[in-house]
């Protein structure tokens, strides 16, 4: 079969560019949805006894991030307090990796019949006016997705900021205990999906 196929389709801008949308939407949905982050913060209490100066926080796809707790020290004793971060983003996140797959699934089979049967494709206006149509279907809503994960990445991006958990944990609040951020969450590769 592979010897029967056209390759060459995929020098004119036809296969071309459907060769590009099938490598960006596996790019897309990949560094989004096997993404997971993780933040460090310190809490030093005043009776040093009590303070927790690792607290790691993991979160991951598809940031439901309402679920995601860790325990803080109260700074009056041995016990400690589940804090839970804010928000649920994972509506945004999964519409656009289902975007993603959908767009690598129709590329691969567009790009099959490209190749493996392009003279049945050019018989009749048939096969490239449904091309055209599925293609500007997903080109639309490549750009709505990717609108509300732009959003939806810049809301996890301030909810997990270090800076503002540390606003929600009571004992940083007190007098004479000092709460500070330790790592950053590296959200490079959710940068480059959007």
């Amino acid at each position: 079969l592979v010897a029967q196929g056209q390759f060459r389709v995929l020098k004119v801008p036809l296969g071309f560019i459907k060769a590009l949308q099938w490598f960006f939407a596996i790019f897309a949905f990949s560094t989004c949805g096997s993404y997971s982050g993780m933040f460090r913060i310190a809490v030093d209490c005043k009776n040093k006894t009590y303070s927790d100066l690792r607290i790691e926080v993991e979160f991951e796809y598809p940031f439901r991030l309402h679920q995601v707790y860790f325990e803080a020290p109260t700074c009056m004793g041995p016990e400690k307090q589940q804090v839970f971060l804010v928000g649920d983003y994972s509506s945004s996140a999964e519409f656009f990796v289902t975007i993603g797959v959908f767009a690598f699934l129709y590329s691969t089979a567009a790009l099959s019949i490209y190749v493996f049967f392009f003279d049945k494709y050019k018989e009749n206006n048939k096969g490239p006016l449904i091309d055209l149509g599925v293609t500007g279907v997903f080109a639309f809503m490549w750009l709505v997705s990717s609108a509300a994960w732009a959003k939806g990445l810049s809301d996890v991006k301030t909810a997990t900021d270090p800076d503002k958990v540390i606003t929600m944990i009571p004992a940083c609040e007190a007098e004479g205990n000092h709460c500070r951020e330790v790592h950053d969450p590296v959200v490079s590769g959710l940068n480059t999906s959007v």
